[in-house]
């Protein structure tokens, strides 16, 4: 290999490199918590970047009303633990709604009943897995799916029973 061809890969590979960081370094700062023209999120969002389920459940959220921060992040393991989500009822994000989580594709309306009523003697709402239908799930073959409420109690019982949908709404 010559000289000049070596010292081309030589420059090329860094600044591709820059230039990929760079990239996701505008995509973090465009959704991070410190961009938001709020003082204060009624909802802040764990999420991976590259989840746009993730992104239409924000976008839903916001449709109804909700200021939320988002903060993107490898995996949400590490905020699931630190809220005590317990593992049946773990899904793709993970919120914080005051003294409440919220995980996974739980409505709007539900979130803010929870920030309304304050309940004590429940830690958290979640719709568990990838369930078609909810909100940021839309799609063909909606289904019928329970919200859990998990109690500081520790048990799990039904908040809420809705119906998927086929469109954002």
């Amino acid at each position: 290999m010559n000289t000049t061809a070596r010292s081309k890969k030589t420059f090329l590979f860094p600044a591709l490199a820059a230039a990929v960081v760079a990239a996701f370094g505008v995509l973090f700062w465009m959704e991070s918590p410190a961009n938001s023209d709020e003082d204060v999120s009624d909802v802040v969002v764990y999420k991976t970047a590259s989840c746009s389920c993730c992104r239409n459940w924000v976008a839903h959220l916001r449709k109804n009303g909700l200021s939320v921060s988002v903060i993107n992040v490898a995996n949400t393991q590490q905020v699931q633990a630190r809220l005590g989500v317990p593992q049946q009822l773990k899904s793709c994000h993970t919120a914080e709604v005051g003294d409440h989580w919220v995980e996974g594709h739980v409505p709007a309306d539900l979130v803010l009943r929870l920030m309304e009523e304050k309940p004590d003697d429940i830690r958290g709402l979640a719709v568990p897995g990838m369930v078609m239908g909810s909100p940021g799930m839309e799609g063909p073959n909606p289904v019928k799916y329970q919200v859990a409420a998990l109690g500081t109690d520790g048990k799990a019982t039904v908040y809420a029973t809705r119906q998927g949908h086929e469109k954002p709404q």
